[in-house]
């Protein structure tokens, strides 16, 4: 009787953890500054809530079981939908190719990136930690003959930003939170559309004091509507982010997600952190704005991995 109590005791012990990453990420609360990061690894935590669930069953704990299995359908609900594509897209008549990269301190490797912007042929560049020095060797490799177009907010440390741009580009109020810059402008297209691009890049919540600037970085965000807007760079954040989830709420779809590509990791590339990979950089595009591609590619010298996107843009009414 006593060792039946004790497995149940194990069991329970085993399955309530996950019971209650489950209910915190559904209902959006951060009890702790250190849930913040921590809810980035969702994926994994939904693939090991299994494991309390087999236990239950095979143990015969049927309350258990039930918890574990309740557990196991939300946290599936909320990270299964990004490994599938979403079927129909808007219509589109016209292009535009986005590439964000953050340059960890300026210290990405100039010919590797150059070499991505050549074989990609991004419409638009988004940068995040952008120095001054990562600049001049990006433009002295040739940047502004391909892209001569630019919102040049460098400077030195992870703070500064930048958008480089194939077409003209107006240069918009950047966001600027702390010392965080967060470059923006509108780009004139082709085909008649004015797009605002942000090259976006919040605070990392790293420690307690960091958090609030971290959210104040992602609320400070263009919501969409009106003006077709692309959010692009590294958000520190990853959909399982109440604040990623209301952006897209309010009108704009992960590039990544759509393409059934969401558990793509981002950060960190191999040999930079001791911990498995999250996707906290997107392109975040207006839903009417179709997604045709998505694809993460490697770059020495940072720890992030840049993402592109090829995004369809809405046909034009007459009148």
């Amino acid at each position: 009787m006593i060792k039946r109590r004790w497995v149940g005791a194990l069991v329970w012990l085993l399955t309530l953890p996950f019971t209650v990453w489950a209910v915190l990420r559904a209902g959006g609360w951060n009890p702790v500054w250190q849930w913040v990061p921590l809810v980035a690894f969702t994926p994994y935590v939904a693939a090991a809530s299994a494991v309390p669930l087999l236990a239950a069953l095979g143990l015969r704990r049927r309350a258990a079981a039930v918890v574990a299995l309740a557990t196991c359908v939300t946290l599936a609900a909320a990270v299964l939908p990004r490994h599938f594509d979403d079927g129909e897209q808007p219509v589109a008549d016209g292009r535009l190719r986005v590439l964000a990269a953050n340059l960890a301190v300026g210290e990405g490797d100039t010919t590797s990136l150059m070499k991505l912007v050549r074989e990609l042929d991004p419409d638009v560049l988004a940068l995040q930690e952008l120095t001054p020095a990562a600049r001049d060797r990006l433009e002295k490799a040739g940047l502004r003959e391909i892209m001569p177009h630019a919102v040049d907010r460098a400077v030195d440390g992870v703070w500064g930003s930048g958008v480089y741009a194939e077409h003209p580009i107006t240069e918009k109020p950047m966001i600027e939170l702390g010392r965080f810059r967060q470059a923006r402008g509108v780009i004139a297209h082709p085909s008649g559309h004015e797009i605002e691009i942000v090259s976006v890049h919040p605070c990392a919540p790293r420690y307690d004091y960091k958090v609030e600037c971290w959210a104040d970085g992602l609320r400070a965000l263009p919501r969409a509507g009106g003006q077709l807007r692309v959010l692009a760079g590294d958000f520190n954040a990853t959909l399982d982010h109440g604040l990623v989830r209301d952006l897209l709420a309010g009108g704009y779809r992960d590039a990544a997600d759509v393409t059934g590509l969401g558990l793509t990791a981002t950060w960190p590339q191999e040999g930079w952190e001791p911990v498995p990979g999250v996707t906290i950089d997107h392109v975040l595009a207006d839903a009417r704005m179709a997604v045709n591609t998505f694809g993460v590619h490697p770059l020495p010298g940072t720890d992030h991995r840049p993402v592109f996107a090829e995004l369809g843009l809405p046909r034009r009414t007459s009148g």
